[in-house]
């Protein structure tokens, strides 16, 4: 299970912090990723982070803005916005992936969470 929290809503060059609670004996041995989707688009990737956190890489609209992070004694997985933009604005998802190392597709990931909602406004 996966469980985001963090959302909100925050004005254009702020920033803001998600958190991903997972739980299951999946977690430390896979790579976790974060995706978003805006209504009426398809589903984005954001980035990902591989199994011991040595690797990150993201998508090109949130390169050297975003962060990934995560605490595998605590089952936790963080995504660091900064400098918000409008175009930010999105149901952010966190999801754990089917191997270590991850991926940049919505096919490479198993189980998702539900969703927590950020609004970037102007």
């Amino acid at each position: 299970q996966l469980v985001e929290s963090g959302g909100g809503l925050v004005q254009a060059g702020d920033s803001l912090r998600l958190s991903c609670a997972a739980s299951g004996q999946f977690f430390n041995n896979y790579a976790m990723g974060w995706f978003r989707q805006a209504p009426g688009t398809e589903r984005e990737f954001v980035g990902a982070i591989i199994w011991n956190g040595a690797d990150t890489f993201y998508g090109s609209s949130v390169e050297g803005r975003f962060t990934i992070s995560r605490d595998n004694a605590e089952d936790m997985v963080y995504l660091q916005m900064n400098n918000l933009k409008v175009e930010d604005s999105a149901t952010y998802y966190c999801a754990a992936a089917k191997t270590a190392f991850g991926g940049r597709t919505i096919n490479e990931y198993r189980y998702w969470g539900q969703g927590t909602q950020v609004t970037v406004s102007s």
